[in-house]
């Protein structure tokens, strides 16, 4: 085996949540382009259409729309994926979120309570599903989806904030109890990405400015910075890195 042969995935069962648009669809691709079989889990029609769009491509994509605010969906969702790769299980990559944006003494509760159910919440059931399937096989790769904001506060967004600092805590807690059983647990930790979510950001000629002051590289990111992280940390290349947050950001973070 050569050494580049560690970095490919063939053959390896994935599933991304979230994984139909924008950094989780980049995502998709990379590990698909690395060989992995994949299953999309949605909450909206576009993950079986995504699916169907890479399969033309000649890659293994499988689509479930599921709503991952809801615990039973969550399990049936898992349980489909599950079946559908008899069984075995070797990368998750929990990608699925929401932002909500309001003054803190203003905030709602009820967007408190949708935030952290799907930042934080759905992403502990599936890192427990799936650590159960790995732990069992004695092998396996969970890859979170944190945030610059697991590191600071952030403004208007507590909960997305809180959760994502959860997310961070979750990981190195998962990595400390699974590490000797050959899982690893890590994390990676966006900047400012030029997708949908941030949109209002982009459009906002004055915001935009100050971001883009502030990032060392001069740009947002975008989708394909993903894609090589993401397939290092689900391959065999990265056996021994477990518990690890890992910015891609341009080095906001480094100023």
């Amino acid at each position: 085996m050569s050494f580049m042969d560690n970095f490919y995935l063939t053959s390896k069962k994935a599933i991304i949540t979230g994984g139909a648009k924008g950094l989780g669809l980049g995502m998709t691709k990379a590990l698909c382009h690395a060989g992995a079989e994949v299953v999309i889990i949605s909450s909206s029609d576009s993950a079986k259409e995504e699916a169907e769009k890479l399969c033309k491509q000649g890659f293994s994509v499988y689509g479930i729309k599921a709503n991952l605010m809801k615990r039973q969906d969550v399990q049936s969702s898992f349980d489909e994926a599950l079946n559908h790769f008899d069984g075995k299980l070797d990368i998750l990559v929990n990608n699925s979120g929401m932002i909500r944006r309001h003054k803190s003494e203003d905030f709602p509760l009820e967007d408190w309570d949708k935030v952290i159910n799907l930042n934080l919440n759905t992403v502990f059931q599936l890192c427990q599903l799936a650590g159960k399937v790995m732990l069992k096989q004695g092998s396996g790769k969970i890859i979170n989806i944190a945030s610059m904001l697991s590191f600071f506060g952030g403004f208007t967004v507590p909960a997305y904030s809180a959760s994502k600092g959860g997310v961070a805590q979750l990981t190195k807690a998962l990595a400390n109890e699974w590490s000797s059983k050959n899982v690893q647990v890590n994390a990676i930790a966006p900047g400012y990405m030029a997708t949908d979510i941030n949109q209002a950001l982009i459009d906002d000629e004055k915001r935009n400015h100050e971001i883009l002051s502030r990032i060392p590289a001069g740009r947002w990111g975008n989708p394909e910075d993903m894609q090589g992280i993401v397939v290092f940390l689900a391959s065999n290349a990265s056996n021994y890195i477990n518990g690890a947050i890992i910015p891609v950001d341009g080095a906001y973070l480094a100023r």
